[in-house]
């Protein structure tokens, strides 16, 4: 049993997620739900370190034992790479690997609205993608650049952690750069970015003040901006932005994001009927209207804007659920096991 072995059957399993912890045999995720393979034996402690080290170079192993944590990326075939996360549970390593597919979707693809072609034609601006870990936020993003690329003569930078899906370039130029390798953090690569000539910049997630500050900063300046946060929703996005500063900062935060912000992506991966999953999303434009609600502090009442923005692009997550119910790509029952998200 080697790792490529295990990563290979994952991507014929077409499964979205693989675990490696001891005293288990492998585990994948497939259509959300997790089962353990039966094609492996259970993994002992020292087999696990075997496999794992196999895949480490001596920089990332003095990183992995001293912060015992460590992301990569690996790839096992020019069709299949995997985003790798390393860590330790009750004294032994542990893997968590997402299946990254290098052939990069499509805007139709995965179901994009039609708004989303419109906003990656601006020269400036910001776009958020958001929703909770595994809902796809990373493939909205690919297939966001992979547009742009097509589209687009322009210079494209994206701070990742690590990369995941690499882009040829086509008809813009296309530079990736990976946390810990290519820069020490998002933060201080932002600060550098502007000397780089970008027209479009993609960061992998905002995390820290710094860094959406930075990101809010670049958006205003000229520069289009793609970034993902970890929110369930239009509104709560707005508020977790404006949350991350202090008081005193907090009017001229929301000020300025409600110039910069040009539209938020909130999407949830749902069981689609007959197999698979499919995308249930809100799509929030940033109007005049959503503008003032911004600067006035009046985020509750963002939803009955979108509710009524069809004409501008938008809906909210409880019409799409709505749409999706209607064309029978999902079933009354996952219907109303997330239309608590509304």
């Amino acid at each position: 049993m080697t790792l490529k072995e295990i990563f290979q059957l994952a991507a014929e399993k077409k499964a979205s997620d693989v675990h490696l912890v001891t005293g288990q045999r492998p585990i994948f995720r497939i259509d959300g739900v997790l089962y353990q393979m039966k094609e492996f034996p259970v993994i002992e402690a020292k087999k696990l370190f075997e496999l794992l080290e196999s895949i480490l170079d001596e920089r990332q192993k003095n990183i992995f034992f001293g912060s015992r944590e460590l992301d990569l990326s690996y790839e096992i075939s020019r069709e299949q790479r995997f985003r790798v996360n390393l860590f330790w549970e009750k004294g032994n390593p542990a893997l968590a690997a997402r299946v990254i597919w290098l052939k990069t979707p499509t805007l139709e693809e995965i179901g994009m609205p039609p708004i989303t072609q419109y906003l990656l034609q601006q020269n400036q601006g910001l776009i958020l993608v958001t929703g909770p870990t595994g809902c796809g936020k990373s493939t909205t993003l690919a297939a966001m650049i992979n547009f742009i690329n097509t589209n687009r003569n322009c210079h494209i930078i994206t701070l990742e952690d690590p990369i995941e899906m690499v882009f040829p370039s086509k008809k813009s130029i296309i530079v990736q750069r990976e946390l810990g390798r290519d820069m020490l953090s998002f933060a201080e690569a932002l600060k550098h970015i502007v000397r780089q000539d970008p027209n479009v910049i993609m960061v992998g997630e905002m995390r820290d003040m710094e860094t959406i500050s930075a990101t809010i900063t670049l958006a205003e300046t000229g520069h289009l901006v793609l970034t993902t946060l970890h929110t369930i929703n239009a509104g709560q996005t707005i508020d977790r932005i404006i949350d991350v500063f202090p008081p005193h900062q907090q009017t001229q935060i929301r000020f300025q994001l409600s110039l910069a912000l040009r539209a938020i992506f909130s999407q949830q991966l749902l069981p689609r009927l007959g197999g698979g999953r499919i995308a249930a999303r809100e799509v929030l434009i940033n109007v005049p209207a959503v503008g003032n609600l911004i600067r006035e502090n009046k985020i509750a009442q963002i939803k009955s804007v979108m509710q009524t923005g069809a004409l501008h692009g938008m809906f909210t997550l409880e019409q799409d659920l709505q749409r999706l119910l209607k064309e029978k790509l999902i079933s009354p029952e996952v219907f109303e096991a997330y239309s608590y998200l509304k």
